[in-house]
């Protein structure tokens, strides 16, 4: 179990809220704040290895130019899907308390889907009240690539592809005709 501090209790009234504090040996050492931002710092560049090492089919992501906090990723939708063949962008925004809280993570690109809705805010459980800290981008991403063949229709965000849902043919009809690039 990791406690974090808070770093107005924690420092006197003298010594800066941020940055190195110095020791009566005066000798730096950092802040609870910094050490916190460099771990997540190190997990963000370990998942980022481990994500590209993988080797998983139709899933990636990077960070956005030099910023490790903020990821582009993508999802192709998976074979034998109605999504089969459709390639989707997410935006994934890691804060300071990650791991031990989700990132935000939302389609940048339009995706008609029950748990999807009309500004990318995804209803998946693992990404809320389910989340855990072993979790990674690669289980996020996965996640999402398997909720898009399956999804859960008993609490959608889109009420429209939930009622279309049980009809495969019009629905893939639908996502074809909105996302598919025509020949």
């Amino acid at each position: 179990m990791t406690t974090t501090m808070n770093s107005e209790s924690s420092n006197n009234s003298n010594t800066p809220a941020a940055g190195p504090v110095m020791t009566s040996s005066k000798q730096p050492v950092q802040s609870a704040k910094n050490v916190d931002t460099q771990s997540v710092l190190k997990r963000l560049q370990s998942e980022l290895m481990a994500l590209m090492m993988s080797g998983d089919s139709g899933i990636s992501a990077f960070p956005e130019e030099d910023n490790i906090f903020c990821w582009k990723g993508t999802i192709t939708g998976s074979k034998d899907t109605v999504f089969e063949g459709t390639e989707y962008k997410l935006s994934l925004s890691f804060l300071t308390d990650y791991p031990f809280k989700a990132p935000k993570v939302k389609f940048e690109t339009g995706c008609f889907h029950p748990n999807v809705d009309v500004y990318g805010n995804i209803c998946l459980d693992i990404l809320q009240d389910k989340w855990s800290s072993a979790y990674d981008v690669r289980t996020i991403l996965l996640s999402i690539q398997s909720l898009l063949g399956e999804p859960n229709t008993s609490s959608p965000l889109n009420n429209q592809a939930a009622a279309l849902w049980g009809n495969q043919a019009e629905y893939r009809k639908m996502v074809e005709k909105l996302y598919k690039p025509s020949s």
